[in-house]
């Protein structure tokens, strides 16, 4: 259950990066965002190791595990990490996320071809609960839209006037309505997907070859190898321009949001060291949940609350519980009687 724990806060913590990313990038550009949270992500590693007098275990991990670190970080930290802040920034949050969910069956496949990871129709269940919530979720949250001011009327448009009385007075405009860039959105939404879902996997191959150690130092390993490719990256021209034109007002939410991804990722790292890939996995997409309450918050003015999402959200999280639990604990608790038990305890897939 410990491993449970830690990826319910993982999920937390990513949850609250998302929303305060989602902040800055309304003004600021996916390089500003990704220049801070690499580098800044790296150290949070590397201080939290040094705190728990750990760093002298980066030395420990054989080859093999630190290559699968270093495929991890790359593939999480930087190629899935941009995809996911660019779809977002393309055709917002709620149109993302249903198409970045499909990281659970994505890593649920490969967990069971070459982990060999059991399923079974109580995970079944669950995970179809927790995906056909977070689908309702975000579906829902999209649909209703706040209503817009009504104009105005011919009396107080002359009222308003710049010339009224002598007057000149300043002249309410709406802001353009947000127009999605659906086709490029779900091509790096899709591409998320495929990171994010792959990631866990290549964690969890890495630990297995490297059983009892250090899960902080092994994220500072993944994180280097991050920081080397995205030094790589900007060397493109126009990188830097790009990175010193940041707005003082979106520094402090990329800090925050460096700061959050970097305790998610040690999160999940001890989740994937001590707990089997196909329960951490859709603990982990509670994050989609946690992110709309935590929206409205932060970022009330773009975010919809209703029943249909409260729905939602309840039925992800029964999921996720459902696929936490073994039958033997569900069948304690509910007392459920033998061809049930028999039934939901049926190894669909794994050993």
């Amino acid at each position: 259950m410990l491993g449970v724990l830690y990826a319910a806060l993982g999920a937390f913590t990513f949850s609250l990066n998302n929303v305060t990313m989602r902040r800055g990038v309304v003004t600021g550009s996916v390089l500003q965002g990704m220049a801070l949270t690499v580098p800044i992500g790296g150290l949070s590693f590397l201080l939290m190791a040094i705190g728990f007098g750990e760093l002298d275990q980066v030395l420990v991990f054989p080859t093999v595990a630190l290559t699968w670190l270093a495929g991890q970080g790359i593939v999480h930290f930087v190629i899935g990490r941009y995809c996911n802040y660019k779809s977002n920034q393309l055709m917002g949050v709620n149109l993302a996320a249903p198409v970045i969910q499909l990281q659970v069956p994505f890593a649920m496949m490969l967990a069971v071809v070459t982990l060999h990871e059991r399923f079974t129709v109580l995970q079944a269940i669950g995970s179809a609960l927790m995906l056909g919530g977070s689908f309702t979720t975000q579906a829902n949250s999209g649909k209703t839209k706040k209503p817009a001011s009504a104009p105005l009327s011919a009396a107080a448009a002359t009222l308003t006037g710049p010339r009224q009385n002598g007057l000149a007075e300043p002249h309410t405009k709406h802001k353009p309505a947000f127009k999605p860039q659906v086709f490029s959105g779900y091509i790096f939404a899709f591409a998320a997907a495929a990171c994010y879902g792959s990631s866990p996997l290549m964690a969890r191959q890495a630990f297995l070859h490297a059983p009892g150690v250090s899960t902080v130092a092994g994220g500072c390993l993944a994180y280097a190898a991050a920081m080397v490719v995205f030094s790589v990256a900007l060397l493109k021209p126009g990188s830097w321009q790009d990175i010193k034109g940041m707005k003082l007002e979106n520094l402090p939410w990329f800090f925050a949001a460096a700061v959050l991804v970097a305790i998610s990722q040690a999160l999940v790292y001890a989740s994937l060291a001590i707990a089997p890939l196909m329960v951490v996995t859709p603990i982990l997409q509670l994050s989609l949940v946690f992110r709309l309450f935590l929206s409205q918050l932060i970022n009330r003015d773009h975010e919809v609350m209703n029943i249909a999402v409260l729905v939602g959200a309840f039925t992800a999280v029964l999921g996720s519980i459902l696929v936490s639990m073994t039958t033997s604990e569900l069948v304690t608790f509910l007392g459920l009687p033998l061809p049930v038990t028999e039934f939901l305890d049926y190894r669909l897939a794994g050993h």
